[in-house]
């Protein structure tokens, strides 16, 4: 099941790449280093008091790993837990395979040059490799891996939900009257789609990880009192910014109103209920933190928080769009020169991040 749209960050060492702008995403990674932790624990425990020997071997999966300085940093995590966990035990270490993936379009180069370095340490390292292709498919073998990790990834769907595309209903319409009408439409549709997605995600884990096999994932969502008929997008800034360049004619209505990114935050009850359901994963742990307390004053500035969206949406927003970035940066800091005017847009868009350890039931 692959995308239809180009789902990967900005490549390269630039101003709006991805490796330049990607501290917010290494700061919710740190923020999963206690439940990895925990779950590499539990799981080695769960081993020795089911009478099996202490693992011999352990599979890891970063799936989405993105490329940049982040790109190692869930399996880096991992690989110091089993270390300093055998060290605890004075157990000898397990042979240990790391395998990251993410879609064919990212910038596995980069990835790559990065794991020699990380060869080099002293951990229990064996085996690094990659795996690209679509988390919303099959990637690896029945039973084999021991741990799956995944930051800020699933909120992105496999596809626009079908029942806006097919009956053609803008997601984001620049009418605002329009826009309230059709809100509960486009909540519906994203929201069943995230349900799909997620549920055909932990249904796949659960072919792929042995028994007892644990999964920490990440991903933004919207926070618990915001209450479904006050939906919004993820993407709404950028929404907007473009339905300001659609009105002034600098991109083609019809062409804005056929945009649609397949990003969804779901709520915590949500992401609860849907694991639930599906029935494969007990929920060991699940929080939502506020990310705004990884921000730092520089980030609070429209020129940096310009090249975040930029080093997110840029792929995307070009593909269907083509050469337009210049005239959304411009379009942006136009809008966000009022005083204050960025700060309130993204107070009306609150976000949080959703933190869930599983383990296979």
């Amino acid at each position: 099941m692959v995308p239809n749209q180009m789902v990967r960050m900005n490549q390269g060492q630039g101003e709006t790449s991805y490796t330049r702008n990607s501290s917010i995403q290494n700061a919710q990674q740190n923020r999963m280093k206690p439940l990895i932790e925990a779950a590499i624990v539990d799981f080695c425990s769960s081993s020795i008091n089911t009478g099996s020997l202490f693992p011999r071997k352990m599979l890891i999966a970063d799936l989405g790993c993105s490329s940049g300085p982040n790109a190692l940093a869930l399996v880096s995590i991992a690989l110091e837990a089993i270390h300093n966990h055998c060290l605890q035990l004075q157990q000898t270490p397990p042979e240990v395979c790391l395998l990251l993936n993410d879609l064919p379009e990212n910038d596995f180069n980069t990835v790559v040059k990065n794991l020699v370095t990380l060869r080099q340490s002293n951990k229990p390292l064996v085996m690094i490799g990659v795996t690209p292709g679509s988390f919303y498919e099959r990637l690896f073998t029945s039973g084999s891996l021991h741990l799956v990790c995944s930051s800020s990834s699933l909120q992105w769907l496999s596809k626009a939900p079908e029942h806006l595309t097919r009956n053609q209903i803008p997601a984001y319409d620049i009418d605002e009257h329009a826009r309230r009408e059709r809100l509960p439409i486009v909540l519906e549709a994203y929201a069943q789609q995230f349900r799909e997605d997620f549920t055909l995600f932990l249904q796949l884990r659960a072919k792929e990880l042995v028994s007892g096999g644990r999964m920490v994932l990440s991903l933004i969502g919207r926070p618990s009192y915001i209450i479904d008929s006050e939906f919004f997008h993820l993407w709404e800034i950028v929404a907007q910014i473009l339905s300001v360049m659609a009105s002034e004619g600098v991109i083609d209505k019809a062409n804005f109103d056929s945009f649609y990114v397949p990003l969804y935050g779901p709520s915590c009850k949500e992401l609860r209920e849907i694991i639930q359901e599906e029935g494969s994963f007990s929920i060991r742990e699940m929080r939502e933190q506020d990310p705004t307390t990884d921000y730092d004053n520089a980030f609070m500035t429209p020129s940096r928080f310009l090249n975040h969206l930029r080093a997110i949406f840029e792929p995307i927003i070009v593909q269907h769009f083509g050469e337009v970035m210049d005239e959304f940066a411009r379009t942006a800091e136009r809008r966000w020169s009022v005083e204050g005017s960025m700060q309130d847009e993204r107070a009306r868009n609150p976000r949080v991040m959703l933190v869930v350890s599983l383990a296979k039931a």
